[in-house]
């Protein structure tokens, strides 16, 4: 199929064959596993997927391109079209099969809207057992940063509080088809089964992060001034910066603020 990436879809095609078989190494799919796959573009992860699934789920929202998988038919295919941004992965999740084995999202993202789409899937975190992404390199370098780096982020609180994640996999721009400016990265979440809190909690968390890190150069005693009274903050915590509290805290915090 001749097809033109689409900049308004951040669209850029695996073509690497090296990189590929080391995410589907990655992926470890077998037969009964329920997967989705975001954005398959021209089918770099799809086809050797399928080779070891029963049944792929396809998510695109490039009608040429829903067009082309539907022509394929292949055995076990299903093509969605829709939007990511809307879908709603936890009724997918849901409707596996009974005897389906582990539950993932896999995909290469369009990087124009990884961050959104991360805090989208989030909602769906309770029942998926897996995520596998290829994402912009330094979105996925403050995605796993820790506290006290330069790197830690509102991005990296909110999810480190409800996923364990790793770097797997550094990917150059030549691997792919038009090359990205940027260089690429994998990242491995896995949904924290440890995480106990409800929807209010999760709310102040979203709150007190934002408010923290609303400006980075400052410290906690002007960005958390709202919340300095009842959070009862130390002397060192409100001469601190936002990067420089551990996640652990702010999970405390949320749960004084929701209380």
């Amino acid at each position: 199929m001749m097809h033109r990436a689409r900049k308004r879809f951040g669209q850029n095609f695996l073509q690497d064959s090296g990189v590929i078989y080391s995410i589907i190494a990655l992926i470890n799919p077998t037969a009964n596993m329920h997967v989705i796959e975001i954005g398959p573009g021209l089918g770099a992860l799809t086809k050797p997927l399928l080779g070891n699934l029963d049944h792929l789920d396809l998510l695109e929202i490039d009608r040429d391109l829903v067009a082309y998988w539907n022509q394929e038919s292949l055995k076990g295919l299903r093509v969605i079209e829709g939007d990511a941004l809307k879908f709603d992965f936890l009724a997918w999740a849901k409707s596996g099969p009974e005897n389906s084995g582990l539950c993932k999202v896999v995909g290469n993202l369009p990087y124009n809207i990884s961050s959104p789409l991360l805090f989208h899937l989030v909602s769906a975190a309770a029942v998926i057992d897996e995520q596998i992404f290829m994402l912009q390199a330094e979105v996925v370098e403050r995605m796993v940063s820790k506290a006290g780096g330069s790197e830690f982020s509102r991005l990296s609180v909110m999810l480190q509080a409800r996923y364990h994640m790793e770097l797997v996999l550094e990917v150059p721009p030549e691997a792919f088809e038009p090359a990205p400016k940027v260089n690429s990265a994998v990242v491995r979440m896995i949904p924290r089964k440890d995480f106990s809190l409800n929807e209010k909690q999760w709310h102040a968390l979203e709150k007190v992060v934002a408010a923290a890190f609303s400006q980075r150069r400052k410290m906690l005693r002007t960005n958390l001034s709202a919340y300095a009274q009842r959070l009862s903050l130390s002397e060192p915590e409100l001469t601190a910066r936002a990067q420089d509290i551990s996640v652990e805290r702010y999970i405390e915090w949320a749960k004084i603020l929701s209380a």
